[in-house]
């Protein structure tokens, strides 16, 4: 099967919408938007992340161990076009230009309004193919006092769901 193919049928597979941010040696911010996460374990709490080798987040992530999964709400589309690269900006510029940004616990950029941020300490980096699986202890979970939905990406676009209706 060639890559095509398979980049077609990926299109049809929505995913939630996160930010993955880092922070290099020198405390330059870098970010990108991506779908490839998920939950790995509750105990211990950890998550993984799928980043393109070629990108910038994937060489600091990997230096200073340290990163941030901002999970986008529906008000988020604009910060998620900038961080997609769609905005023409390169790293530290992104930050400018689309929410507030704060350092917390490992000082990998969180997202001050985001539905969720997981902070990460590196565990483990395994190469497969074009990207890095980037295994997170989570360190911090932030969560946000909103009933807003995700923002989720599928067949090219973003996308909302309906309002989904919060679990007591």
């Amino acid at each position: 099967m060639g890559s095509d193919d398979f980049r077609a049928g990926m299109r049809k597979l929505a995913g939630g919408v996160t930010i993955i941010t880092s922070l290099d040696l020198d405390g330059r911010r870098c970010g990108l938007t991506a779908t490839a996460v998920c939950s790995l374990s509750t105990d211990p709490p950890s998550l993984l992340a799928c980043v393109n080798r070629e990108s910038s987040v994937a060489a600091v992530v990997e230096a200073s161990g340290v990163f941030a999964v901002n999970v986008l709400g529906l008000d988020h589309q604009g910060v998620a076009e900038v961080f997609a690269g769609r905005a023409g900006l390169a790293r530290e510029e992104r930050f400018g230009a689309g929410g507030l940004w704060h350092r917390r616990v490992t000082g990998a950029p969180v997202l001050g309004d985001a539905a969720v941020a997981f902070e990460c300490r590196l565990a483990e980096v395994k190469p497969f193919g074009t990207h890095l699986i980037l295994i997170g202890a989570v360190a911090a979970t932030h969560l946000a006092d909103c009933l807003e939905g995700p923002l989720i990406y599928g067949n090219g676009a973003f996308s909302r769901l309906a309002a989904m209706p919060a679990i007591a």
